[in-house]
């Protein structure tokens, strides 16, 4: 990605007012900008020379480098020691800091200031990552995302540590190591990374059908997002609120992006782990630079405490969802993401968050996966960062702390005073009463017997994958299907496959068809368990498109050679960033590229950002090509633009060609049934919007996106904002292009 929308759009002001969180980051902020500072050693003396060590040398020789030198050491040392342990999951990660806003007080479930006082806005930083990779592996991977808020209250830290899909793979917390095991490469050569189309995955989920449902998720488009701008966010686990009068419901926690939720395709998302894999941390990192703030509506599904028991299925197994015609989600706050971190490593990297953490208002329910995650995200950080993980700067509070805690590695507080212990003869650093905002835990009753077991509505694993599949509009099924065709095309072992294959049945026996026909396993010819052909709302991600049609933050790649269109590459320049969409000049140079009629001698010509080999189209959302004689027949002539047109056609993205940029067109993709303008009218045909003759005036900055519009603008904006052209899947017309 280039930076030159910097330029496009204006930054941020400097400084965004600070919050409560940005203010006590400043504490430990060093500007290495400041002209004034100069390098001095950790111990502060000012250093003369860091790129010679002290050594016993003459004009003619070179002698021995001595041991003496303190300053060469150090910096040899501090190099030695630069990297920490990497998370065992969720290693790669990218984050940035934003606010919480309230927009309708939830006083009637919950006591919790955050979720009750409308008047606040709460600092937060949010950290995405992708599960199994190592921190150098690819973005775009097939895996599921991790979504970790830290919310930075006026009581305390809250964690919400969840991720892109709301169920997860187990119901109890100690199957995770085994789970995970599986998942990561295969301990005997290392082989995949960070990926599960292996073996040991496989064999795992169908010994596992409690996996079942999780896996038609990842499975889903939901495993390959478009941006960490447009996935939704789950807590997964079940939580509680408590109120005034002492009432509890249990809890879900839920964030809907305002972009609408978006995927790449499969073939795409290949790609892309090649030609950039950091394609998301630098698709968030551009976004919020140039101005356009990522956000989310937060929603909470609650449920009495009285009727826990009411559903048929439990609603502490973490691998269920609350379907929303049995438990509607409430909408009741914003999130907004506006300023990225000023240190990857200081703040991405070392901020720490737990299950654990959480809020008076706020409480655990008895979910078995929950429970394991309450230990275990505690004890990783003492892993990676030492005992004092939450003094560092990104992961304490910005409210007031203090206890009797002490010492420990790298200790950064210092107590005053001639006591550590409670109680004590001072009653110094007591604890807090109730009506001083102390935490007190639901007085919950319990019975039952001590043994290890789950609860009869554990054992139904195959109903809500069902639910999941049958939601699923035609295309997604469709790539469910070929993305586990994929997954157990990379197992070699017969029995993986073939189980799988079997398994799958029960979901959908058209779908293990499928899926058993391109692996190779035998077709399963009946379900053990029947489709009870239930569907529900809020699973497929098409239900999620924005409220209003957008391409804000869109990239689209303009085609250009020597003799371009000027007043149609202008117009759609100017017209992109009115919608506040992102455009990008592709040449087949960097260098200037001049206009029609432009004096080559005089002019200054367009100086792409790109030129056609150093980019691909999977890194645009869409393609536009200007016309212009001369700049489309030397385009024409060029394997590699008309590839840029295929392809993008192939991945189901909007195509706009004015002029003679129609013809270019045509060329990389004349198939039957795809129209093409032959006139002044404007054509969109299957996504391809196209006007061989248009005035000016029919490109106007002004626009109003709409289906079919007779506007080029107004038509392609539209099938911009839609994403893909999902009928030239289900016709087979991306199939007959090579790309």
């Amino acid at each position: 990605m280039a930076s030159h929308i910097l330029s496009n759009f204006s930054k941020p002001a400097n400084g965004h007012v600070q919050d409560g969180k940005q203010r006590d980051l400043e504490r430990d902020v060093k500007n290495v900008h400041d002209p004034n500072w100069r390098i001095t050693s950790d111990f502060g003396v000012k250093q003369s020379n860091t790129d010679d060590w002290l050594r016993v040398a003459t004009e003619e020789q070179t002698g021995p480098s001595l041991l003496e030198d303190p300053f060469a050491r150090e910096k040899i040392h501090r190099f030695d020691h630069e990297r920490i342990p990497e998370r065992v999951v969720h290693a790669r990660g990218a984050a940035a800091f934003g606010h919480f806003k309230l927009t309708e007080s939830a006083s009637d479930v919950t006591n919790a200031a955050v979720l009750t006082d409308t008047s606040r806005e709460t600092p937060v930083f949010l950290r995405f990552s992708t599960v199994l990779g190592s921190r150098g592996s690819a973005d775009t991977v097939r895996d599921v995302r991790g979504f970790a808020v830290k919310f930075y209250t006026q009581e305390g830290n809250w964690d919400i540590v969840g991720n892109d899909i709301p169920v997860f793979f187990i119901q109890d917390s100690m199957k995770f190591p085994d789970l995970i095991h599986s998942g990561k490469p295969e301990p005997n050569n290392e082989v995949p990374q960070a990926q599960t189309a292996h073996n040991n995955f496989w064999d795992f989920v169908y010994l596992h059908s409690e996996a079942t449902h999780m896996y038609q998720w990842a499975m889903s488009d939901r495993g390959i997002p478009r941006s960490y701008r447009m996935l939704q966010g789950f807590g997964v686990n079940t939580y509680t609120l408590m109120n005034d009068k002492g009432e509890r419901h249990f809890v879900k926690f839920i964030f809907t992006p305002e972009l609408g939720v978006h995927s790449f395709v499969w073939d795409e998302a290949l790609k892309l782990a090649g030609q950039d894999p950091d394609f998301h941390r630098k698709d968030l990192w551009e976004a919020i630079e140039s101005g356009n703030p990522a956000r989310w509506k937060f929603g909470i599904q609650t449920i009495p405490e009285s009727k826990e028991h009411d559903f048929d299925f439990d609603i502490l197994d973490a691998t269920k969802i609350w379907p929303e015609e049995l438990v509607p989600i409430r909408y009741i706050g914003e999130l907004e993401l506006n300023r990225n971190p000023d240190e990857y490593f200081t703040q991405t990297e070392q901020v720490a968050f737990c299950t654990s953490h959480i809020v008076p208002g706020i409480g655990f329910s008895d979910d078995p996966l929950l429970a394991g995650r309450n230990f275990s995200y505690f004890d990783t950080q003492i892993t990676r960062l030492g005992i004092n993980w939450q003094e560092l700067p990104i992961n304490r509070p910005v409210c007031p702390y203090l206890n009797h805690n002490r010492d420990g590695a790298m200790r950064h507080t210092i107590n005053r005073g001639t006591v550590n212990y409670w109680p004590n003869r001072f009653d110094a650093v007591a604890p807090a009463k109730p009506e001083e905002g102390g935490y007190v835990d639901y007085p919950q009753k319990v019975e039952g017997i001590k043994t290890r077991m789950r609860s009869k509505k554990f054992r139904d694993h195959i109903s809500q994958a069902q639910l999941f599949y049958n939601s699923m509009s035609p295309h997604e099924k469709k790539h469910i299907i070929s993305a586990l065709s994929f997954e157990l095309d990379h197992c070699d072992d017969p029995t993986v496959y073939e189980r799988i294959s079997q398994r799958l049945a029960d979901v959908d026996l058209k779908l293990a068809q499928q899926v058993a026909e391109q692996v190779g396993a035998p077709a399963p010819q009946s379900a053990s368990i029947a489709n009870h052909g239930k569907t529900a709302k809020g699973l497929s991600q098409m239900e999620f498109l924005p409220a209003e049609p957008t391409i804000a933050t869109r990239r689209v790649a303009i085609l250009i050679a020597d003799g371009f269109d000027p007043v149609a590459y202008a117009a759609i320049v100017a017209a992109l960033k009115s919608a506040r969409a992102m455009p990008f000049t592709i040449g087949p140079r960097r260098g200037a590229i001049f206009a029609k009629g432009e004096d080559r001698e005089h002019g200054k010509g367009v100086k792409p950002d790109h030129h056609l080999e150093g980019m691909r189209s999977t890194m645009f959302d869409s393609v536009f090509v200007p016309g212009g004689a001369d700049a489309v027949e030397t385009l024409r002539k060029n394997g590699r633009a008309l590839h840029w047109v295929r392809e993008a056609f192939g991945h189901l993205k909007a195509i706009g060609a004015t002029g003679e940029g129609v013809q270019l067109v045509r060329d990389a993709c004349q198939l039957d049934g795809v129209r093409f303008s032959e006139s002044d009218e404007v054509v969109s045909s299957y996504g391809v919007v196209t006007a061989v003759k248009t005035q000016p005036e029919r490109l106007r900055e002004v626009f109003k996106m709409a289906r079919g519009a007779a506007n080029f603008v107004d038509s392609y904006f539209w099938e911009i904002s839609q994403h893909r052209n999902w009928d030239r899947e289900m016709d087979g017309l991306n199939d007959m292009v090579a790309y």
